[in-house]
Formats: C-alpha cells, structure tokens, sequence
C-alpha cells in the first residue's frame, strides 16, 4: 500500500505561521489588512492563488510571494505545531505502507519542517509547490509522486484536509480519505469521498485494519 499525506491541517497545524506571514507580506508590500478568517479560508492553494484572491495583480504576486518566504523561514519551525496523532499515524502507516508527502508548500521548506520534527526519514517521497507546474487540485503532483514510487499493484491512497487533496486524488485515479482536523469542512469533502475521519491517525488505523 502507499499512503500520500498532505501537510497543512492534515500532519501539522501551521496556521499560526501562515497568517503571521501573510500579513508580513502584504506590510511589506504596503497592501491593505487582510482579515484573519480570510486568509485561513485560502489555506491549501498555493501562494500565489492566495494572495490574487485578496486583490493582488497579476504583476505583483510574485513579489507578494517571495516576501512571503524571504519570512516563513525564518519561523516556521517555531510557529508550527504537529496535529494531535500525526507522529503516532506515520509510525503505524510506515508498518505496512510506502509514504509520501504530496503538497501545496514549498518542498524545500516542507522537508525542514519535517525533518524538525523527526519525521522526514520515514517518507520516501515529497512533492510541494516547485516540482510541479500545475499543483493540487491538479493531478499532476499526485502523479509525480506515484512517478517516484515502485507502484506496483498497490493500493494508493491520499489522505487530506481540504477539497483540493481529494479532487488531486480523484484526477489522478486513487482513492481517497478526507480528515476534518484542517481547513475543510465535512459538507465540502463529502462531496469527493465518503471515507472522512476526524484525524490521521484514524485514517490510518481504517487503512490497517484493510491489511489484515
């Protein structure tokens, strides 16, 4: 079996981070206040989608973008917390599944996260923002995951917190899980799956009792 994850509000709660961040950003841009809520309602698409769905232009995006990271480096691992159960959900997934992580963040920054809390050695893959030209909820990132992967004849699934996880799976032909510890809501993932836990480690132990 593989099991790909998301990060944001599926392994790790980084909102803390993201919402200081974008508000840098747009300081740093001299843009006008963005609300809290509006921001943590665009967790899970890509940066630049992000900051254009506040008003941002075309031709100023990417710099609303790099002054973004230029911060989110620097912080991150402070201002990044693992979800309850996720550490546990990784050790029992990695007993009988290949991992992956398939995201929308930057990879580079994806990895220093992971490997902050431990658990970067336990996956064999990581696909974020930059090794894909169309992210989630294009297929593509799945696929180069799979791409990475000896597939097989292996069951693949991708557990995620947000439509845009599970339209990803849906495009590329896996199944999937949605899991409510994130930015989505259950009305909203009902609609790509009908497989929903309240976290990870319930997906996966759902995903184990299928080995037996």
């Amino acid at each position: 079996m593989i099991i790909l994850f998301d990060l944001d509000g599926t392994l790790i709660d980084s909102t803390d981070a993201i919402v200081s961040t974008f508000h840098y950003a747009c300081d740093m841009q001299k843009f006008q206040k963005v609300t809290d809520e509006k921001i943590m309602a665009l967790i899970g698409y890509p940066l630049d989608i992000m900051f254009k769905s506040v008003g941002v232009s075309d031709d100023k995006v990417w710099d609303f973008v790099a002054s973004y990271k230029e911060e989110y480096r620097k912080i991150s691992t402070q201002k990044t917390t693992l979800l309850e159960g996720a550490n546990e959900s990784i050790l029992s997934a990695k007993e009988f599944a290949t991992l992956g992580i398939v995201t929308t963040k930057t990879g580079r920054y994806s990895e220093v996260l992971m490997e902050y809390f431990g658990l970067m050695k336990y996956f064999d893959v990581l696909i974020g923002r930059e090794d894909v030209e169309h992210p989630k909820p294009h297929a593509e990132p799945i696929l180069k995951a799979m791409d990475k992967l000896e597939i097989g004849t292996k069951e693949i699934w991708m557990i995620g917190d947000t439509k845009l996880d599970l339209i990803s799976a849906q495009n590329a032909g896996i199944n999937s899980i949605g899991v409510l510890s994130g930015y989505g809501s259950e009305d909203d993932l009902r609609n790509f799956t009908d497989i929903i836990f309240d976290n990870t480690l319930q997906a996966v132990n759902f995903l184990k009792s299928r080995k037996k």
